[in-house]
């Protein structure tokens, strides 16, 4: 971390205790300060008491999980990386919040995992500075907007209802996109209003017998199986979760370009899904 930066928040905190207090009472913000490169994820966050991330040079409280049904809205902020033809490109991108747990192995998914095992292959990076982002052997891919869940050939994947979301899910795509490729949307309830997630679930075997847009998906549903197709050689689960814009017609959401940045945003898995029951606090 650089030291001007370590020295003005722990200033800020260790003389302005009146200051401090009036944070304590002031709105809650989203403008949480990012760690520059080399910076270890915990750096600031250390310096801060417990309940309180860095905002700038201060220390504010983290946002209250909201209860079902008042659940916060997650706001998107741009990013840049280089691009395999190595361009800049800016997108939005939606982070994970401070107050969810970075530890994969905190989550349910849509395959079993056992408890104390390492989940997660490659996960969401598409926050991080660019060089801290997956590249692929001669940048066949860049960045990452998922979790890659390693599982046997042939393990079912079956559909989780998400952190506050409303009834159940509904599938909106089954066919090629990144290899065999099915989607559901799943609507939350969010800041006091109904909002939409596509969940995509990537390089299956196959989609379950019978699966087709428009059916409803209730949690268990059965959605595929584990496979490699448009991925050879790499058997895994690719798991996006996708905020579908405002005022964006339903039928854009129904087929492949439900994953088009002018039709979602994609978002930190860890933002949606559920808590794993067993999990240690």
């Amino acid at each position: 971390m650089h030291p001007v930066v370590r020295a003005a928040i722990a200033v800020s905190i260790l003389a302005a205790g009146s200051s401090l207090s009036e944070i304590r009472s002031a709105p809650r913000t989203t403008t949480i300060i990012r760690n520059r490169p080399g910076d270890s994820p915990d750096d600031l966050s250390a310096l801060c008491p417990e309940g309180q991330v860095p905002d700038v040079t201060h220390c504010v409280p983290v946002p209250d999980r909201p209860s079902a049904g008042q659940r916060e809205g997650l706001a998107a902020s741009l990013q840049a990386h280089r691009d395999k033809d190595g361009t800049w490109r800016t997108y939005e991108q939606i982070p994970r919040l401070p107050d969810r747990p970075a530890s994969y192995e905190s989550y349910e998914y849509p395959v079993p995992t056992t408890p104390g095992a390492p989940v997660a292959v490659s996960g969401y990076d598409l926050d991080l500075p660019d060089d801290q982002q997956r590249r692929g052997q001669s940048l066949s891919v860049v960045g990452h907007g998922g979790v890659d869940l390693a599982r046997p050939r042939g393990t079912e994947v079956r559909v989780v209802s998400l952190d506050g979301q409303q009834g159940d899910a509904e599938v909106e795509f089954v066919g090629e996109l990144f290899g065999h490729t099915v989607i559901t949307r799943h609507t939350l309830a969010e800041a006091g209003r109904s909002r939409d997630y596509v969940v995509v679930y990537g390089h299956l075997e196959s989609a379950a017998p019978g699966l087709s847009a428009g059916t409803a998906a209730p949690a268990g549903t059965l959605i595929g199986f584990v496979g490699d197709s448009g991925s050879e050689g790499k058997v895994h689960l690719h798991l996006e979760v996708r905020q579908v814009r405002d005022g964006v017609d339903p039928a854009a959401i129904r087929g492949p370009g439900a994953v088009h940045p002018s039709v979602t945003i994609v978002c930190d898995p860890r933002n949606v899904l559920p808590l794993r029951k067993d999990r240690t606090p």
